[in-house]
């Protein structure tokens, strides 16, 4: 599989980083854990389907949950809506609300939640080669 041009930006990019900016980046191992941003990060994903869900509007775009539900297989729709609302309460999706009947929403990645899309693009090619 090849990398796509996103894909070796984004590795180029986290190399050629100066080392300040690295230390930044990278967990001090001397430090708690909890207080680096790889702590932060893991506690918006937490839950079984949250990546897969930011994935999903990723690559389709704006999407209605039932339209989300058929393109992730198994998840309950009680559970969806939670994810949801939780990943709308971080910042990381804005739902739409039109007013009409029936009642039409739609979800999409907010500029944060844009901003993992290179991570999960890499994520997902990684798994692509390793699996």
């Amino acid at each position: 599989m090849e990398l796509t041009s996103e894909q070796i930006e984004f590795y180029s990019r986290m190399e050629n980083l100066p080392e300040e900016d690295k230390e930044k980046i990278i967990c001090d191992a001397k430090e708690c854990v909890q207080n680096t941003g790889f702590n932060y990060t893991m506690s918006l994903f937490t839950g079984k389907y949250k990546m897969t869900i930011l994935y999903t509007i990723g690559q389709f775009g704006t999407i209605r949950t039932n339209e989300m539900q058929r393109y992730i297989k198994g998840i309950p729709f009680k559970t969806l809506s939670a994810n949801l609302k939780e990943l709308e309460t971080d910042g990381l999706i804005v739902r739409k609300e039109y007013a009409q009947i029936p009642p039409k929403v739609e979800y999409q990645l907010s500029e944060k939640g844009n901003s993992l899309l290179p991570i999960l693009n890499a994520m997902c090619a990684w798994g692509y080669v390793h699996r």
